[in-house]
């Protein structure tokens, strides 16, 4: 079997434990807080507010974008990035952090990535509700684009699995890359077009920061939210993403395979 089929199998051959593992960790992530599981969707609720004040009412003195309101296009973006980067962090340290689990018990690392995932996955989904809530009270209707959300969710979750097990296992064989990782997520958080709308930029800038494959993600959300166009409209930009997620989970795959049961000696 490829490493690549290993790693899938192991996934779904395990998916009950996936979900039990992620929910025992939300749970265990808020016993202590009075507030308890609330903090899933109040952190978050305060730095959009923050971020909309900063950047909507201050910077852009909430002026729209192309005629969709600011808030609207803002927490459109905002939204899938509150998932995407503590996934990619968290699931990069995701093995590292349970080393002891792992050396005292056969099991099936592959699925920790996906554990956090999944356990960052449904404050995820609290929040798109309360998106699609926002979208009713400022009248915006998707209408038939509404049937590729779930392609989108595909991409954003085949994404960020294959970007978290390849992190997960680099980062167990070299500590420091976890410190670049934490420091690269900060930095793509504003070369994204989450706080700033990059179509005003020259066709070469903007074909520079669609290198980024969550680019693809971000945009992908507002152009079906917003009724904007289908994904197949772009399909080279399509073509690009898949074959990044694919050579990303291939590599991932590989060395995971090969590294596995030397986690230990690494540490």
């Amino acid at each position: 079997m490829t490493p690549v089929g290993q790693v899938v199998k192991e996934q779904i051959s395990n998916i009950q434990i996936v979900f039990r593992m992620a929910a025992y960790e939300v749970k265990s992530k808020n016993q202590m807080n009075y507030l308890g599981v609330l903090w899933q969707f109040l952190n978050p609720a305060l730095q959009i507010v923050i971020y909309w004040f900063v950047f909507g009412v201050g910077i852009r003195k909430g002026l729209p974008v192309d005629n969709v309101p600011f808030l609207v296009w803002f927490i459109i973006g905002l939204i899938p990035w509150f998932f995407i980067s503590p996934s990619i962090v968290q699931g990069s340290n995701s093995i590292y952090s349970r080393i002891n689990l792992v050396s005292k018990m056969k099991f099936p690392v592959s699925i920790l990535p996906t554990v956090t995932m999944i356990g960052n996955s449904f404050n995820f989904f609290i929040m798109f509700f309360l998106l699609s809530i926002i979208l009713v009270v400022y009248q915006v209707n998707p209408g038939y684009y509404l049937i590729q959300l779930p392609y989108f969710l595909i991409c954003l979750f085949a994404f960020l699995f294959a970007l978290t097990l390849t992190f997960s296992t680099i980062s167990i064989i070299v500590r420091d890359f976890q410190l670049i990782i934490q420091s690269g997520v900060r930095m793509m958080f504003f070369l994204l077009p989450i706080l700033w709308d990059t179509s005003k930029l020259s066709h070469t800038l903007q074909t520079i920061l669609k290198v980024n494959p969550v680019y693809y993600i971000i945009e992908g959300f507002r152009d079906t939210l917003l009724a904007r166009r289908w994904f197949f409209e772009d399909l080279p930009y399509t073509i690009y993403f898949w074959s990044v997620t694919l050579f990303i989970l291939i590599v991932g795959s590989i060395i995971h395979v090969k590294f596995r049961d030397k986690f230990v000696d690494y540490l």
